[in-house]
């Protein structure tokens, strides 16, 4: 235990279990295109059920699964609303432009979470010379807010105004299991307010691949069309899809597991003199701020001592537990923290 690394760079960089390798191994596949994987069609029918939408479509990453969404709702010319932070913008270079020939209108919400308030002023009037608002994106949790998270009493009232305004609304579920874990909030309760949800399995969930786009039948069909064009259709791709299902069955509950981490860690780092601040930790994600300029310097300490992590900016570090990291782990990572200098 003692010279294995701990690593906080993301919760992407977990393995598959030995009960997930085993699914894997067991999975009945077929030609995915031709629409014969029973483990895909598995895995799309159950995640739709879950979150009470009509269907779902299989892809390799969560970028794909938004950037077809945001195509599916939107024309060229259109514009997407969005938080400054979101991932949809700042990491999926510039995928909006590229796929979809549509302008972005770029909100400050609080740490990601954005308010009724905050986005009806910025929807366009039917101008000349402006681009029609006609999509909406939320993150659920927000990467950049530390894990923020939004619970569907602050989604309702956003819908609602979608639906007033014409917009079409779209989740960017990267953690949405994290989300559900910190709320209490139900998966099933989540599909009357979104006409698209990005489900990611790679994150928390800890599979290897893939992300499931939930809408209706017929944005489905026309999503699996684009995802052909994407370069996105798989073939034998139940061997994936079957991590997948298995990480819905044993991976969920845990995820408070991943919170407590977190949270343990969080206070570790207020006990130090070099974190200047730590956002607030609401589910696997720790942002905290070192003295401006220096946190590429705290991230090497951090890696000598066995530990990585990743700057955020110059002044802020993120750290992301998973369940990779044990008890014994975040023991071993609160040392390191408490004496790294």
């Amino acid at each position: 235990m003692t010279n294995k690394i701990i690593d906080f760079r993301s919760d992407t960089v977990t393995k598959p279990t030995a009960g997930m390798l085993e699914a894997m191994m067991q999975a009945k596949v077929g030609d995915d295109v031709f629409g014969e994987d029973e483990t895909v069609h598995h895995l799309e029918t159950k995640l739709a059920a879950m979150f009470n939408m009509e269907a779902g479509l299989f892809c390799p990453s969560g970028t794909m699964t938004n950037q077809i969404a945001i195509k599916c709702f939107t024309q060229p010319m259109d514009e997407v609303i969005c938080d400054q932070t979101a991932h949809v913008y700042r990491y999926e270079i510039g995928g909006i432009a590229f796929h979809s020939a549509a302008s972005v209108r770029l909100l400050n919400g609080t740490r990601g979470i954005l308010t009724p308030e905050l986005i009806e002023p910025e929807i366009n009037e039917d101008n000349i010379h402006y681009p029609n608002s006609s999509l909406l994106v939320l993150e659920n949790t927000v990467n950049k807010g530390g894990g923020s998270c939004y619970n569907l009493n602050q989604i309702a009232p956003i819908h609602h105004l979608c639906n007033i305004k014409g917009l079409k609304l779209h989740l960017d579920g990267a953690r949405i299991f994290n989300a559900l874990t910190a709320t209490g909030d139900k998966a099933h309760d989540y599909g009357k307010y979104f006409d698209g949800i990005s489900v990611c399995l790679s994150k928390g969930l800890g599979a290897p691949v893939g992300s499931v786009l939930l809408a209706s039948k017929e944005t489905t069909k026309k999503a699996r069309k684009i995802r052909k064009a994407f370069g996105g259709g798989m073939r034998q791709a139940g061997f994936l899809a079957a991590a997948g299902i298995y990480a819905l069955d044993n991976h969920v509950e845990r995820l408070k597991d991943d919170h407590k981490h977190a949270k343990d860690l969080a206070a570790a780092l207020a006990r130090t003199p070099y974190v200047k601040s730590i956002m607030p930790v609401e589910t696997n994600i720790v942002i905290f701020e070192v003295e401006n300029g220096t946190a590429v310097k705290v991230v090497e300490q951090f890696k000598n001592k066995g530990l990585l992590c990743a700057t955020t900016s110059k002044s802020t570090i993120r750290f992301v537990t998973h369940l990779d990291i044990s008890p014994e782990m975040v023991d071993r990572a609160i040392e390191i923290i408490l004496h790294l200098f």
